[in-house]
């Protein structure tokens, strides 16, 4: 017998396609010839899936990109050339307060909380009538004095005359005794009257001289009233800013009684800390920058104003635990006043942001450090 006779036979067999034999199965539902196989739910829901997966990457991929760029924007310090060291801090400004001269009421408020004033600039008013009614006595007192002072002066015009009148008469009395035709005893009596007529004009004089003083003493009370009651005007000392009120209208204050705190606008730093070895390269009036978070695209031009003398370990408010760790100095920034002046509603008082200072005085700002003053 052959061997390939098995393989014939298998060969002789007919072909039973897949739905057919499916057909013949017990308990299997029957296929209609050509109808294509139903695929189960899974085969539809992963293409589905897998057609969105690739959009939301790229999303993802996108916001980390915009993030790690707005970080890198606001934080340049990690591109920073050698030669500038940079720091953490907020803005601070001299505070000022703004207080009465004497106990008093208040009359008006001219300015508020948040308000921009100038130097001389009236922001409140003290009740001043009972100093009005002062310096109202004081100039009738001035009047007064004046007509003294104008009576004694004739007094003495007149004294005078009397004692040229007496001069003269003894003159006579003398060429006619040596005559004969007077008496010495009419020449005794008429030096008699010139001594008297010298003890009025003395009398004159010292009462010209008790009227001018009562004069001056009238005239510098009235302008010590007059100073009061300017004094009653409260005036902004600097340009700043109303950042406290105080007291309302209608209250009585004490003598030195706060109305106002107001920051002085033409004096605003921010102090960071430096490592030992960038203070000691930093030197008073050396440039520098401060960038705000409000502001980051717009550094103000400054210079350092003060460095300590003493190392101390830096506050919490420096960004690192390590920068924490070690000796550091103190270091004040100071905003050129002349950008406070033009854009001083853009600065406030405790802004937080970052001081650069230029260690090494060739170094070039680099494009994210140059001036621009916020609009």
């Amino acid at each position: 017998m052959s061997t390939d006779q098995p393989d014939s036979q298998t060969d002789s067999r007919p072909l039973v396609s897949p739905v057919t034999a499916l057909a013949t199965v017990p308990g299997v539902p029957a296929v209609a010839p050509g109808s294509a196989l139903v695929a189960p739910p899974e085969a539809t829901v992963v293409p589905k899936r897998r057609r969105f997966l690739k959009p939301a990457l790229l999303l993802l991929l996108l916001f980390a990109g915009l993030a790690g760029g707005g970080y890198w924007w606001l934080h340049p310090r990690a591109g920073l050339p050698a030669g500038i060291a940079s720091g953490n801090g907020r803005l601070d400004a001299d505070e000022i307060d703004i207080d009465t001269k004497f106990a008093g009421r208040i009359a008006t408020l001219s300015v508020d909380e948040g308000d921009l004033t100038t130097a001389g600039q009236v922001v409140a008013k003290m009740d001043t009538r009972d100093l009005e009614a002062s310096l109202q006595q004081s100039q009738a007192l001035i009047a007064q004095a004046s007509q003294t002072l104008v009576a004694a002066k004739a007094t003495l015009e007149q004294q005078k005359s009397q004692v040229v009148f007496a001069q003269q008469e003894i003159a006579r009395t003398l060429a006619l005794v040596d005559k004969g035709f007077a008496t010495r005893e009419t020449l005794d009596q008429q030096r008699q009257t010139l001594a008297s007529a010298l003890a009025g004009q003395n009398a004159a004089t010292a009462g010209i001289a008790g009227s001018q003083a009562a004069l001056d003493a009238a005239t510098h009370a009235a302008e010590v009233y007059q100073v009061n009651i300017a004094d009653g005007s409260l005036v902004a000392p600097r340009d700043g800013r109303i950042e406290y009120r105080v007291a309302n209208v209608g209250e009585v204050l004490p003598a030195g009684g706060k109305v106002f705190t107001m920051l002085d606008t033409s004096y605003v730093y921010m102090d960071i800390y430096l490592s030992t070895l960038s203070a000691g390269r930093v030197k008073l009036g050396t440039d520098a920058r401060i960038v705000l978070d409000s502001y980051p695209a717009h550094p103000f031009p400054a210079k350092v104003v003060f460095i300590a003398a003493q190392a101390q370990f830096t506050p919490k408010t420096v960004e690192t635990k390590d920068e924490r760790d070690v000796l550091m100095f103190r270091v004040r920034v100071r905003i050129d006043p002349d950008q406070l002046k033009a854009h001083a509603a853009a600065v406030r008082s405790g802004l937080p942001g970052m001081a650069y200072v230029q260690t090494e005085p060739n170094v070039v700002w680099p494009v994210t450090l140059q001036t621009a003053a916020p609009k």
